[in-house]
């Protein structure tokens, strides 16, 4: 799309280059505490304040939790936490979403550079911002707190905490606007404001930023669960530094920088150089869409470095799937850390020393302002790191070794379902469903992923329960369960993905509004390596009409068939109404297969049967085993499957099977 320039956005225009400093660009009235880089000390100390610190990240996340009333952070755990040093480098990041931390650096050097002088930076000050040109989160929904941190009166480091809010104004409720051209359609982002002044929220910003919301008393208290995870980690850094001492912990914090970096650096002295590839798709890029957007990518190893190269990826389209630089950094970012680092301590501000990233500026996964950016942590960026993934997994794939330590791509993408109305008790509610946060994990080298195990940027993330989400909201599940042949085909396959199926209850009216919002049902998003497939697509229905209410005292349904009324395909965008008497279901991804379905073991596929993982008509047609079912115990025959495979390989070849 042609890009409208807008006066004044070059400021907040993020870049590869906003991940450094340069400390002429500070007030020179604030004084940093540098100090410490070459203090000494010894392995004890070091080992103590280093476990300190990860477990100050932990007291954050606890802290989150327990003060915020949104299943998105109570259950969810879509929030991520992180210390940083005096200029912003990530020390330590939280086991949450990883994704969210990966860009505080970038929100808390744009705040020294613009903030320091004017309106200052002091004691007891926190800084509110969802600009994903900025930083400190991948779209707006992403809203960050970040606190300065004084020892005396020098700048010793910052508390940064991020987590999604349901709801900021914009076109659509839960601000996914599926109609988005550009972000004027959208929550129009926050650049860094002075929310906490001296330790007091100051009312008037608040205001201002709680007006644009559907649910604001549920904002508010998300935002004061916030500042009490900053004040819980000041209060416990202040406590580490009176009694080790300033110079000792910040000595230590560069060492935990520096470890991380020269660990990553000998872990990619082992593996052989080369180049790798990877093409990632976006699907519908708002409703009513009918294109597909590319991610390209060339990584290239070099020695101990890293170089991820998005040349070729498109312009950034006209709808909401756009990202900007930081959604793009936190692909890298991401998979980087769940794929190279799941020995080394996760301290970006080192780790990401040994990565460069090549891009061009108006790009899906590059985009500038005003590009709609609504969906960008679960469209471009999240593809982005699919990307990443794939090139990581292909690189590690060709290392000679007798442990290899990875997997194929993970469940492709997170498939919004927003739901919004009157609750039980007729108060107005904005939730986003998180079933689909269990997706199937990728398959590795050596056995099957796992089964509607999580995500991989999210470490912390689960599925709220089914007895939750009833008792919050307005609705009744038919199922909840995991679904055969989402897991993507090999000779190990992918973790199977799910589906959910519910109709409104104990509504106050009879309708309730629905947004869905999930990519990957033109293109699977998680691909399988060495010869796997894919995961399976996304796939949503709404039946209209249904009578399957008046059957429920009798007996539940378990299957579609079973379901009736009009059934209506779900597009990858859509904004709707979900009606008493309408059905609604959604199946999300499973992960991507490794190695060549057809040299799978029959008797895992027979098992696989057996534990309603595969259907037998999938184990006929892509993994060639004819599987018996007599006596209540599945086998297979021997002779058939041998038929089979052959006939498949020949049709692979082009040519019939002798």
């Amino acid at each position: 799309m042609p890009v409208i320039p807008v006066a004044g956005s070059e400021k907040f225009a993020s870049t590869a280059e906003d991940s450094q400093i340069d400390i002429k660009d500070v007030d020179p009235g604030l004084r940093l505490h540098t100090s410490g880089a070459l203090t000494e000390v010894d392995a004890l100390t070091y080992e103590i304040v280093r476990h300190r610190l990860a477990a100050i990240t932990e007291e954050m996340g606890e802290t989150i939790k327990r003060m915020s009333g949104s299943v998105v952070v109570t259950d969810a755990v879509d929030f991520g936490v992180c210390i940083t040093d005096e200029i912003g480098s990530a020390v330590q990041v939280g086991m949450y979403n990883a994704q969210l931390c990966a860009t505080m650096d970038m929100a808390v050097r744009w705040t020294l550079k613009n903030r320091s002088a004017n309106p200052g930076i002091r004691p007891g000050d926190m800084f509110i911002c969802n600009d994903p040109w900025v930083g400190g989160g991948v779209h707006q929904n992403d809203v960050s707190l970040f606190a300065p941190l004084f020892v005396g009166d020098e700048l010793f480091a910052w508390t940064c905490v991020v987590a999604h809010q349901l709801d900021l104004g914009g076109v659509s409720p839960g601000s996914w606007s599926v109609h988005s051209k550009d972000v004027f359609w959208e929550s129009l982002p926050i650049p860094p404001l002075k929310i906490v002044s001296q330790g007091s929220i100051q009312a008037d910003v608040e205001d201002s930023y709680l007006r644009r919301s559907r649910i604001p008393a549920l904002v508010a208290l998300d935002l004061r669960a916030k500042v009490g995870a900053n004040n819980v980690a000041q209060q416990q850094v202040h406590r580490l530094v009176g009694k080790y001492g300033a110079d000792t912990v910040k000595a230590v914090m560069k060492r935990i920088m520096d470890d991380a970096e020269s660990r990553l650096r000998a872990r990619l002295r082992e593996i052989p150089d080369g180049s790798w590839t990877s093409v990632a798709y976006q699907d519908q890029a708002r409703e009513g869409d009918r294109g597909l957007y590319r991610i390209v990518v060339r990584m290239t190893k070099t020695g101990d470095e890293l170089e991820f190269d998005f040349t070729g990826t498109d312009e950034q389209a006209d709808g909401l799937i756009n990202c900007t630089f930081a959604g793009l950094r936190g692909g890298v970012t991401t998979g980087v850390l769940t794929q190279l680092c799941g020995s080394i301590p996760w301290a970006p501000g080192g780790l990401m020393r040994c990565v460069s990233v090549i891009s061009e500026p108006g790009t899906i996964n590059n985009c500038t302002f005003p590009a709609g950016i609504s969906k960008a942590s679960v469209a471009s960026a999240w593809a982005t790191g699919n990307a990443v993934h794939e090139c990581l997994a292909s690189m590690l794939d060709s290392e000679e070794t007798d442990t290899p330590n990875f997997m194929s791509v993970c469940k492709g993408t997170f498939g919004l379902s927003m739901l919004a109305g009157l609750d039980h008790e007729a108060h107005p509610f904005v939730t986003m469903l998180s079933d689909c946060m269990a997706g199937g994990f990728g398959a590795r080298p050596d056995r099957d992923g796992v089964d509607t195990a999580g995500e991989s940027p999210n470490l912390g993330g689960r599925i709220a329960d089914v007895e939750m989400n009833e008792f919050a909201y307005p609705v009744l599940y038919l199922w909840r369960r995991e679904e055969p042949d989402t897991g993507g085909p090999g000779k190990f396959r992918g973790g199977v993905g799910g589906s959910s199926c519910m109709i409104l209850h104990d509504a106050p009216v009879d309708q309730i509004h629905l947004v869905s919002c999930s990519a990957g049902k033109a293109v699977p998003q998680a691909v399988g390596l060495s010869g796997g497939y894919p995961g399976s697509a996304s796939y949503e229905l709404i039946f209209r009409d249904s009578d399957v209410r008046a059957g429920i005292g009798a007996r539940m349904p378990s299957t579609l068939d079973e379901i009736g009324g009009s059934a209506e395909i779900v597009p990858p965008a859509l904004e709707t109404q979900l009606n008493w008497n309408d059905v609604y279901y959604f199946e999300w991804q499973g992960g991507g297969g490794y190695g060549d379905p057809l040299l799978r073991d029959p008797g895992l596929v027979v098992s696989d049967v057996r534990n309603g993982k595969v259907t037998p008509g999938a184990a006929e047609a892509t993994y060639g085993v004819k599987v018996l079912d007599g006596d209540g115990e599945a086998s297979y025959d021997v002779g058939q499957t041998r038929t089979l495979r052959a006939t498949l390989r020949g049709e692979r070849a082009g040519k019939a099977a002798r």
